[in-house]
Order: structure tokens, then sequence, then C-alpha cells
């Protein structure tokens, strides 16, 4: 249990290296009067030992300074969440978008984001209401030609996607309609963003293992296109403001984080299952090219119970305290817009 005082350090310690992503020592604690820690640089070089050994802060190997721990950041962002405060915060440009005469609520959010991408130097994430987290209720394969076909998903609000596909020569006709016959029985009301962690739980089961090496690779290729028909509702913007960010001047930590753009892998890190805000930090995030990065979600619901999502994806070293008010902001002001 972290002392008042110990808090504050912390804090102090988080705010000081988002601003200058340079390690944080004691004298730069005590000679910033806005921390308001009024103590001396020994007691707050005792605090930091402790924090340290709590695993909340860490000691880099080029400076005396610390930098904030996974977990830190973590304790820090509970603090921002757990936070009362009676002030409410405005946004002006916010509410110029959302006020805006005839705009849609769909050219609002985007706008919004939009400016939240100017506004932070971070990527940002709309999900809309009706496409990601729906869950299946039906998939048909229907036969065009030899080599053509369509296939069609219908969820549970009733809409259907579709896509015209190209039947590969060495996959007949009969294994794509026995796979999808397979994948009705095992997907039926699996949220499309779900996929592969409900095919992955049958391939566990060694009676479906036979089965699924067989149509391995066929089975990847639906699932990919399934994922594919909700992702092109989806708006990502700013992507290239996040390479910016000192995080991401390793060449190969910039080449996997674009390929989880491009493949839109980025989008499985959006958490959609939560009521209220979500914060993955680090290696909360299951994409491998997103361990430096923090992806931050609110999500929102329409008078007529559909849900959707706004994100920002950053470093780890991300301004919390300017972004989750922002995004709750944002998602409590769509519902003003008809």
């Amino acid at each position: 249990m972290l002392s008042t005082r110990q808090t504050m350090v912390l804090k102090a310690i988080v705010e000081e290296y988002v601003k200058t992503n340079e390690p944080v020592g004691s004298k730069t604690l005590t000679s910033r009067p806005e921390f308001a820690l009024n103590v001396s640089p020994a007691t707050i070089r005792n605090d930091m030992a402790e924090l340290e050994q709590y695993g909340l802060i860490l000691k880099t190997h080029t400076s005396s300074g610390r930098i904030p721990s996974e977990e830190g950041y973590r304790v820090y962002v509970q603090e921002i969440l757990n936070k009362k405060t009676p002030e409410i915060k405005e946004f002006p440009l916010i509410d110029e978008i959302f006020e805006r005469d005839l705009i849609s609520r769909e050219q609002a959010i985007k706008e919004s984001m939009a400016l939240v991408t100017e506004l932070t130097n971070y990527a940002a994430v709309v999900l809309g209401a009706a496409s990601y987290n729906a869950k299946i209720k039906n998939i048909q394969f229907i036969s065009l030609t030899e080599r053509y076909a369509v296939i069609m998903l219908v969820t549970d609000h009733g809409y259907v996607e579709s896509k015209k596909i190209i039947v590969p020569e060495d996959i007949s006709i009969r294994d794509i309609e026995r796979t999808i016959d397979f994948l009705n029985d095992i997907l039926f009301d699996c949220p499309i963003s779900r996929i592969d962690e409900k095919i992955k739980q049958y391939l566990e089961d060694d009676n479906f293992n036979a089965y699924i090496s067989y149509y391995d690779d066929l089975i990847s290729a639906l699932v990919r296109m399934f994922t594919e028909m909700v992702q092109d509702k989806y708006f990502l913007s700013g992507q290239s403001k996040i390479l910016s960010q000192p995080e991401f001047q390793n060449i190969g930590k910039v080449q996997d984080l674009l390929t989880a753009i491009e493949q839109r892998e980025i989008i499985k890190a959006v958490d959609m299952s939560e009521r209220g805000i979500s914060v993955r930090i680090g290696r909360d995030n299951q994409i491998q090219a997103m361990r430096d990065c923090t992806v931050i979600t609110v999500p929102y619901e329409l008078e007529n119970g559909e849900r959707g999502a706004i994100a920002v994806i950053g470093p780890t070293r991300m301004e919390y305290q300017k972004v989750i008010p922002l995004l709750e902001y944002i998602a409590k002001n769509i519902k003003k817009v008809i």
C-alpha cells in the first residue's frame, strides 16, 4: 500500500517522464513547484527506492534517474480513474464539431478522432456500432460458377455481410461447403472479433485436430475474410504520427508495427468487451508488435442499444491524464448527434 506521498512521487515521475522522455531524478522532482512535494531530495530518494522495490519504477543503466515500469503506469492510470473530481472538463474544439449543423454522427466521430490525433500525436481508431463485435448467426456459401462464389455472414442484428471470392484451383467447392458447415457449428453466436480465439479452443481438442489439419489453409483464409468483411467499417487516423514517437526509432519495431497496421491486426487491440473504459498497457496487448504501446478504449452505446468504440493507440509513455478525459468527453457527446 503506497503512502500519499509515494503516490504523489510516482505521479510526478510518470508525468515528468512522459513530458521529457528522460529518466527522472530526485532533484528534478523537488525543483518542480507544480509537483508540490515539499520535502528534501533525500526523502524523495527514499520514496523512490521503495517504489523501485515495489516494481513501479525502474533504474536505467545510463542514468541515476528512474522511469516508470508497466506496473507503475497501471497504478498511475488507476489513480486517474479512481479520482473523483467535481470539475467538468470542456473541450471547445470537440464541441464545435458535434454542434455543427447537419453533420452526421459518423462524420462527427471521425472528425473528432482525427482532431485527437492532432492534439496528441497518437493514432486513433473508431469501430462502428454494428460491425466488429457482432455475433455470427449463420455463414452461407453460394457457388456462382466453378471458380467464383459468395460468402455471406448473418449477424445477431440481422445485418448481412457478403464477399465475392475466387475458389483456388487446388480446393474443391465441396471442401469449402463442408468447411462452412463445420464453422457454422462452432462459431454460432461467436463475436466476429473472437473468431481466432474460438477456433483455437477447438484446436486443443484432439477430436478436431485431424479435421482441422486437412482444412487448415482454407479455414485460415476464411477467418481472414470474415474479419476483413467487418474491418472495412473501421476508421484509423494518425498511424504515421505514432511512428514519430521516440519509442519507435528502432527499425525492427517500426516494421512490426506497420505490418500490424497494414494487416489490420491493430483492431484486435481495441477492447469492445468492457462496459467502461479499458486501458491496455504493454504486455496487456496480445499483439507482439504492440508490446511498447498503450491502447485506451472507451465504448459508446446508441439509443437503439448498438455499441461502438473509440480508441487511442500510443506509446506506454502516454499522456494518460490528457487522453482519458478527452475520449470520455467524445463518447459522452456521441449520443447528442442524431
